[in-house]
């Protein structure tokens, strides 16, 4: 068996993996549903049953409308749990809408009912991530992989098989590259030190793919060289090969791309938000339930700080100033006033260490964050997210958004209490302008891979390590 046929075992079978996940789907709903009914002592009859291969049914239909079958090979787990997670709220709405519209939810018990929905979730997250996992560890001693080629020997060329290197679980082999000699901006000979084969130019590749011993191309000649590209992607046209395009160093900054079909037009999105759809619907779930929650919660905190601050100096508890908020709309934020001015103008100076406007008790205010907590009003508002960049007094944007390449990018998701920059130090007074330029760096990387899980684990960071900080005063 060569390199070749090794490789494309993977290929083949992948549709068995697909069949594995389906049969291992219905197993995991069928057994939750038999355990639970034998846990509360319940009589397992026909309508049980019926409820079952409904689920079953129902649940592999929704996992082959948001594409749950397909190959999750090089896609994260996270966005497999999110499709998991739509796929079985569906599920469990459409049983419930059923039984309610049939007027048979009386007949159901409704512990063995809730047990089942939540335990179900649980297990298919469970199952997968360990599937996963097992798989990674086969690919990573050069079982189930696939063989790959790349086309165009260029710096992205270089960099793509270094990254396919150093992360073999994902099953991806580079076996070489294919030079263009119709490129003119493509190197002809690999580098001496490149750990890589030459295998000769396009023509040779299209062999292999023709023959089968080729599964997956990948051309990183640059964009402007449209004619090559578009040859070389007719030429393929006539494989069974996986072909993708990477794009050169014009589309390594945009923020969260995709591709649009209008008519006949393919249409790419340069800077987009990944939270549009089921993610914004989710993400607005998060912010209701964690906003009530901590509201009820820091309410007699609240109170306390609100009192106290009366009590101490003179002017209003709550300090209200204008931000901008999702798509650059201006907001009111709400703050406990800590200082002795009420700066909101067009002109505001930051506050720095040992700032004489800040009063004693609003000193321990912002060393604890706790001057943020009103901000769950404007959670609740739909103004603000628990997690997103910090947004900045409109003044700040104002004077950064021609300084800073991206800044005004930060306004693509909702403002957070906390983010990413935060918990990473990023916080506090931005006497520099690096500083400020490393906040905005990471606000966009949390846009670009925001999901619930990394906003879980920010709020996670923050309880332990986001409240107080050298940066905070």
């Amino acid at each position: 068996m060569n390199k070749y046929t090794k490789a494309g075992w993977g290929h083949r079978h992948q549709s068995g993996l697909a069949a594995i996940y389906r049969l291992i789907d219905g197993g995991v709903i069928f057994t939750s549903l038999l355990f639970w009914c034998r846990f509360f002592d319940h009589q397992l009859t026909n309508v049980w049953l019926i409820i079952g291969l409904l689920a079953t049914t129902l649940f592999v239909f929704c996992a082959e409308s948001v594409e749950l079958y397909r190959s999750w090979r090089i896609d994260s787990y996270a966005h497999m749990l999110g499709l998991t997670l739509f796929a079985w709220v569906s599920v469990c709405a459409t049983l419930l809408l059923i039984a309610y519209f049939s007027k048979t939810g009386q007949i159901y018990s409704r512990l063995i009912v809730g047990n089942w929905f939540l335990s179900t979730l649980v297990l298919l997250a469970l199952w997968r991530y360990g599937f996963r996992q097992a798989l990674f560890y086969v690919r990573s001693r050069d079982h189930n992989t696939r063989s790959a080629a790349i086309i165009g020997i260029t710096p992205s060329g270089l960099q793509l098989a270094e990254d396919f290197a150093a992360e073999p679980h994902l099953g991806i082999r580079i076996h070489g590259f294919y030079r263009v000699p119709e490129s003119a901006s493509c190197q002809q000979q690999l580098p001496n030190s490149a750990p890589y084969q030459m295998l000769g130019e396009v023509a040779e590749a299209l062999a292999a793919a023709k023959a089968g011993s080729l599964e997956q191309v990948y051309i990183t000649l640059p964009m402007r060289e449209e004619l090559q590209i578009e040859s070389v992607l007719g030429a393929f046209a006539d494989t069974t090969a996986t072909v993708h395009i990477l794009p050169d160093l014009f589309f390594h900054n945009l923020l969260h791309s995709r591709w649009y079909q209008v008519g006949s037009s393919s249409v790419l999105s340069v800077y987009d938000t990944p939270i549009e759809g089921i993610n914004s619907w989710m993400k607005r779930l998060e912010d209701l339930l964690l906003g009530t929650l901590l509201l009820v919660l820091t309410a007699p905190l609240l109170s306390l700080i609100a009192i106290s601050i009366k009590l101490t100096t003179p002017g209003p508890a709550i300090f209200k100033q204008l931000r901008y908020g999702l798509d650059g709309r201006p907001i009111e934020v709400w703050k406990f006033r800590t200082m002795t001015t009420l700066e909101n103008g067009e002109t505001i100076v930051q506050a720095c260490r040992n700032d004489p406007r800040i009063t004693r008790l609003g000193r321990l205010l912002r060393r604890t964050s706790l001057d943020e907590l009103p901000q769950l009003v404007n959670v609740l508002r739909g103004q603000m997210s628990i997690v997103g960049p910090r947004p900045h007094a409109i003044a700040h944007n104002e004077e950064y958004r021609k300084l800073v390449s991206g800044y005004m990018l930060r306004h693509k998701v909702k403002p957070g209490i906390t983010g990413w920059a935060q918990v990473n130090g990023w916080r506090g007074e931005t006497d520099t302008l690096e500083k400020m330029c490393r906040r905005v760096e990471f606000d966009l990387h949390y846009i670009r891979h925001w999901s619930i899980w990394l906003d879980l684990r920010i709020l996670f960071i923050t309880i332990f390590k986001g409240l107080a900080g050298r940066n905070a005063y």
